[in-house]
């Protein structure tokens, strides 16, 4: 019996559903049903199902209490498929995707849906998108495993696909189970840091006596929320300001700075995170923004809606487990120079970073006579772009001790600059003008024999030019490690995805290095090992062979607050 199967939803709601051989073409007959959860509950045997789009199919199923193995979500796979080709930023339905292959007018995608405050998620809402028949989503399906096959490592761009699939599950089944909240501790911690709220919505008491502290402090009415009513009121001052940004208060000596940064500090919670936000995006004792897996080009997530990734540290102390219930909040330690280490293949690097010791101080040892700090702005400005002052000294030293990592970066830099695209270790690709004109994260880098030195087949792309190549290059420095790391974080939520399978645990929260699992107290030991091994099958699976570890840092505790 074949373990995967096709899925089409039909415009009333039924779907239409085909086994397929291992050639991807229909080894059987294409039966209808009731819907998803009908017909996924009566085939448990399938292993992986192939269908349009994730945002789709899966809230129907987690309505129901029904949760798939694997999928195969062909618009993920379209906006890779397009980014590998060059072509970022087409159209990347499947209805797009058929366009092209047919020769027809390529339809538009449907915009993006805004969360809506109060609501559950708008992935439980019907989702834009033509609803295209089965025969016509196999078309899409065999035409992209061709594309796949055409990529020059096709086993790395299918694995990536796979992994992207499996985020988009998780994303899914992160917004069906929400982050436990406890509304009555936020209250409380509100009242404790503002104050309370007068009638009328207007600032709450504490922030009002710091406005008046800043007021007097200068001599006159200053509006404190207004940047440009500081700047004007520390010019009349005889003090010469750009910004009210932190840094560049905390220079200045003027009895307005300290209330200044504190009602900064305090007004950012009320807007963000204060009552109105409570009563907005928190129901039923959890917080549901709405998780999008390969948010960015560089694969990072992002939530649509609620600031889910902004979550302050003081108000994590009302993200609290359930009765008997605890939190396993882990965080990859020094991720970057550790993905750094795999992908540039440097012996030093692999050597340092196959320890799950401090990688800065063993770096500092090697290159910086003992000096961690040095060591660290050296890693970090090698990834980030840091090659002026200071910066470049350290650069120097860290290129003599580990000559591979740093012209692996230097590498993906100069492609950058020059046009061309750049690649992560699996083959998420940057398009090259993204690093000057959206200001997204990151960009990457092709290798060719994963035992042998990184190759630089890095594709020009005609025609291309921006006024800004260093910061192209300074993006592409930095999604050759970032990008790279996005993808292992796929693949390490996805293995604890099926480890949590077994168990009561649920996946609640990720970003970019930090997982949250809420699962039952006699639980939490066997989580945290789940964490362990995940994050080093999904090593061995995103790097091949190599002796770098991922280790994380873990807290079982009640309280998210507590967790660090």
């Amino acid at each position: 019996m074949a373990d995967r199967w096709a899925l089409a939803v039909a415009e009333d709601g039924g779907v239409d559903v085909a086994p397929l051989g291992s050639d991807g073409l229909p080894a059987g007959p294409v039966r209808r049903e009731a819907g998803p959860a009908e017909a996924v509950r009566s085939r448990p045997e399938v292993a992986r199902w192939v269908w349009r789009s994730t945002a789709e199919v899966a809230p129907r199923l987690l309505a129901t209490g029904v949760r798939v193995e694997r999928c195969y979500d062909m618009e993920a796979a379209e906006t890779l498929l397009l980014g590998h080709e060059g072509r970022y930023g087409e159209p990347r339905s499947a209805a797009a995707a058929l366009a092209r292959l047919r020769g027809g007018p390529v339809p538009t995608d449907p915009p993006q849906r805004s969360a809506e405050p109060g609501a559950q998620s708008p992935l439980f809402e019907p989702q834009g998108g033509v609803h295209l028949p089965l025969d016509d989503l196999l078309a899409v399906y065999a035409e992209q495993q061709r594309r796949h096959e055409r990529t020059a490592h096709p086993d790395r761009i299918r694995l990536l696909t796979a992994a992207e699939s499996a985020g988009m599950l998780v994303a899914a089944e992160m917004n069906h189970a929400g982050l436990p909240w406890r509304a009555d501790v936020h209250r409380e911690i509100l009242h404790d840091l503002l104050g309370e709220r007068y009638a009328g919505g207007g600032e709450p008491r504490r922030l009002a006596e710091l406005a008046e502290e800043v007021s007097a402090a200068f001599g006159r009415r200053v509006r404190p929320d207004l940047p440009a009513d500081v700047v004007k009121a520390f010019g009349q001052a005889g003090v010469k300001v750009g910004s009210t940004r932190r840094w560049e208060l905390e220079t200045l000596d003027h009895p307005a700075v300290k209330p200044l940064i504190e009602y900064k500090k305090l007004y950012r919670i009320w807007v963000a995170h204060g009552w109105s936000w409570l009563q907005d995006w928190v129901r039923g004792g959890r917080f549901r923004p709405e998780f999008l897996a390969g948010g960015t080009v560089t694969g990072r997530w992002v939530t649509n809606g609620g600031g889910g990734l902004q979550i302050p540290k003081v108000i994590r102390r009302a993200v609290v487990a359930d009765p008997g219930w605890r939190l396993v909040v882990a965080d990859a330690d020094q991720m970057e120079p550790r993905v750094l280490a795999a992908i540039s293949r440097d012996p030093g690097l692999m050597e340092v970073a196959g320890r799950e010791s401090d990688l800065y101080q063993s770096v500092s040892d090697r290159a910086f006579s003992g000096d961690r700090e040095q060591a660290k702005l050296a890693v970090l400005g090698a990834v980030y772009g840091q090659t002026s002052g200071d910066g470049l000294k350290n650069l120097a030293a860290l290129r003599r001790r580990f000559p591979r990592a740093v012209a692996y970066v230097d590498d993906a830099a100069r492609a950058g600059e020059e046009g061309r695209l750049v690649r992560t270790w699996l083959g998420r690709t940057c398009p090259p003008a993204a690093g000057a004109a959206d200001g997204a994260e990151e960009a990457g880098l092709p290798q060719d024999d994963p035992a042998g030195p990184p190759d630089r087949p890095h594709e020009w792309v005609p025609g291309y030019a921006s006024t800004d190549a260093r910061a192209r290059g300074r993006f592409a420095r930095n999604f050759v490690v970032q990008g790279s790391a996005a993808d292992w974080a796929l693949l390490l939520l996805a293995a604890l995805r099926q480890h949590c399978a077994d168990m009561a645990a649920e996946l609640v929260f990720f970003q970019h290095d930090e997982v949250i699992v809420h699962c039952p107290e006699e639980e939490a030991d066997a989580v945290v090992a789940a964490i362990r091994e995940s994050a080093e099958l999904a090593g061995r699976l995103t790097f091949g062979a190599t002796p770098v570890r991922f280790p994380f840092t873990t807290a079982v505790v009640e309280c998210y607050g507590d967790a660090k």
